[in-house]
């Protein structure tokens, strides 16, 4: 798809300029994305297959899976712990604090909070392997003063965030113990990270920066969400926007004849809601939230909106962040034309800025993490599903062409993102033993398994 600046309105023009120069992450290595697979056969090589069998065998490693599941309650028991301490967008700080105070505690080395807020604590191997990160994030999508107690009824914890990723961050916790408890030791390193930003308008703010200052990772495994079948190897690209509308304002009978801003804005929001977009690759829009005017005898000069777009498909996405630039500009026009404003600054002007910008990517199932982690999820007496494409942390590397999954931390989650949400318990442990094999069987067990992850070239 070409765009002719000369040809833009001016706000995609702008707009098109940003985009002209974002960073590596704005590239769309993506043209479009496979639909899901639910195939039960990947082309998993025998060598990998023989490889695991081994690896799963070994008594250390079943030692280490049988504490897991002996280590399941104090498992959620740590999980309501950090689940207390809140975490909202741009304020992780203190459950960082927590979390990187717990990584130094299980004894990993080098623990540290970066600039971003990301907490990283290494188990090196033996110094001939690959660098894999396991991460689960930090933050939650509640705003600052949100009750994040907890509370248990008919067996289920319900509190905001507790499935959403407090649940990742016990179940890495779970799988450190479960290191130290059997002695393994790794081929490769293992850098244990509790990322910030990816939430809301995180933006993956920390994973991004964790990718952009180290370029020697050479594999990733987010834990987000809760189901143990679940592999996702395939990123959902979006893109949000902050679109502020201004005008003179004035008083509602007194100044009656100047174009609203508030108008204005209802303008675009009906026609953005007119827009169609396609079932394949799945592409979605909503503007999310609007704010604006100062009373409601006034003519609104300032309003509001936020906008979120997405899709499986690079192409796709441009196109219908386009066409919901055209509406603004085309609301704007519409809303002058209708009053007719004599003096400059008079006239309804918009800023559009973009906010929000998650790098999609498309991978083929054909890598170690997808077999590794498919592998891994037989050995624990599940079937594999290899999902649809979404959103989480593993956006990024799956852009930069680093070998990614995002996997389940065990449980059953219900109503995220919402303040009923909870968590169900029921065989959680199934989740810190699957990320357990699926890290073995990436870095490889030193004198038992080689590594299926390749190390990259530097």
């Amino acid at each position: 798809m070409r765009y002719d600046a000369d040809h833009l309105p001016a706000v995609q023009q702008e707009i098109l300029e940003i985009l002209m120069h974002q960073s590596a992450y704005c590239l769309f290595a993506f043209l479009f994305l496979p639909l899901s697979s639910h195939a039960a056969d990947l082309n998993i090589p025998d060598s990998t297959r023989s490889a695991f069998k081994t690896l799963a065998a070994d008594a250390r490693v079943q030692q280490a899976l049988a504490f897991l599941k002996a280590d399941d309650a104090n498992t959620l028991t740590e999980q309501k712990a950090i689940n207390v301490i809140p975490a909202p967008p741009f304020k992780e700080r203190v459950r960082g604090e927590f979390y990187a105070k717990r990584l130094t505690e299980l004894g990993l080395a080098n623990v540290r909070v970066d600039n971003e807020g990301n907490v990283i604590g290494l188990r090196a191997g033996s110094g001939h392997g690959p660098r894999l990160v396991v991460s689960a994030h930090q933050d939650t999508v509640f705003p600052e003063g949100t009750d994040v107690s907890v509370h248990e009824r008919e067996g289920k914890v319900f509190a905001p965030g507790i499935s959403d990723d407090t649940r990742g961050l016990a179940a890495l916790l779970s799988v450190i113990r479960a290191f130290n408890a059997s002695g393994i030791k790794t081929t490769g390193d293992i850098l244990f990270v509790g990322t910030v930003g990816e939430e809301g308008m995180g933006d993956l703010r920390g994973v991004k920066a964790l990718f952009r200052e180290d370029k020697n990772i050479d594999g990733f495994i987010s834990v987000d969400g809760t189901d143990v079948s679940r592999i996702t190897y395939l990123g959902t690209g979006s893109h949000r926007y902050v679109v502020t509308f201004k005008g003179p304002g004035g008083h509602s009978f007194g100044a009656f004849g100047l174009p609203s801003a508030i108008h204005a804005m209802g303008r675009a929001i009906a026609k953005i809601g007119d827009l169609t977009v396609p079932k394949t690759p799945k592409t979605t829009f909503t503007v999310g939230t609007v704010t604006g005017g100062t009373s409601v005898n006034a003519i609104a000069g300032l309003a509001t909106m936020e906008i979120d777009m997405r899709s499986n498909g690079g192409p796709q996405l441009l196109e219908i962040e386009s066409k919901v630039l055209a509406a603004i500009n085309q609301a704007i026009e519409e809303e002058n034309a209708r009053w007719h404003p004599e003096k400059d600054f008079e006239h309804i002007t918009v800023d559009a800025k973009l906010v929000g910008d998650r790098p999609g990517g498309a991978a083929s199932p054909d890598q170690s993490p997808v077999w590794i982690s498919a592998l891994a999820t037989e050995a624990i007496g599940q079937k594999q599903s290899l999902t649809d494409a979404s959103s989480t942390d593993s956006n990024v590397p799956i852009n930069l062409g680093i070998p990614a999954v995002t996997l389940g931390g065990g449980g059953k989650s219900n109503g995220a993102h919402s303040l009923r949400e909870s968590f169900d318990p029921t065989d959680a442990y199934l989740g810190p033993q699957k990320i357990f094999l699926t890290v073995l069987g990436l870095v490889g067990v030193e004198g038992v398994a080689p590594p299926a992850l390749v190390k990259r070239q530097r």
